[in-house]
């Protein structure tokens, strides 16, 4: 009995070990907590610009009555915020991962940590490109809803170099974006809902899941 509690523990330890050599663990349910925050302010943001007078121009259906000054005008904000509420995300996402790596003795900057970066630049700037080809012709109705699924799709691809909890929010995200294509009219709201909501809610199940015994 003793000796199989010893190959079973001897089997863990060695399980443990892959994972870490495999995949980056190291991420904190609080960047997920923070990059919530961030983009509900973002979101806020944005509607207190557009509520009084441009806000329908969000939706495809009233986009005909706003001219190409105001079109430029809506672009500029909303790529200022985006980009504000990513930089934003970003340094408090680091910050919190930074700090659990360095609590369980591990690096940062490793060949696991590499490779799920590069499987999420990928889509992620893709979407990019994409998003910002939709605001120069004037879609800004779908550039909402492109984010989501682009950003789901970006961390599908990367769930397999984490914990595999990462899979569960990206369909989310997929599904949340798809469901907003046909909803035009609450595009801020799902996208509020996908990145703010979904990430503080993901945030919280990571941190009591994984973190809260080691804080």
């Amino acid at each position: 009995m003793y000796e199989s509690r010893e190959h079973l523990q001897t089997l863990t330890e060695i399980r443990s070990l892959m994972e870490r050599s495999s995949k980056f663990l190291s991420l904190s349910g609080l960047s997920g907590v923070s990059a919530g925050i961030i983009a509900l302010l973002g979101a806020g943001v944005i509607y207190a610009r557009l509520r009084t007078d441009t806000f329908q121009a969000l939706n495809y259906q009233r986009l005909e009555l706003y001219d190409n000054a105001a079109h430029q005008s809506i672009r500029e904000f909303l790529i200022t915020v985006a980009i504000v509420v990513l930089v934003s995300a970003l340094l408090a996402g680091s910050y919190f991962t930074i700090r659990k790596a360095r609590r369980q003795g591990l690096s940062v900057w490793n060949r696991s940590s590499q490779r799920l970066w590069w499987a999420l630049a990928v889509p992620l700037a893709a979407g990019g490109v994409f998003c910002l080809a939709l605001l120069q012709y004037n879609l800004i109705w779908l550039a909402f809803p492109a984010t989501l699924i682009f950003y789901g799709l970006a961390l599908l691809n990367g769930s397999k170099y984490t914990v595999r909890d990462v899979e569960s929010l990206a369909y989310c995200e997929i599904a949340l974006g798809l469901l907003s294509l046909f909803r035009p009219g609450y595009n801020l709201l799902t996208w509020s809902i996908g990145f703010g909501v979904l990430h503080i809610v993901y945030g919280l199940a990571m941190y009591f899941k994984y973190e809260r015994n080691t804080a």
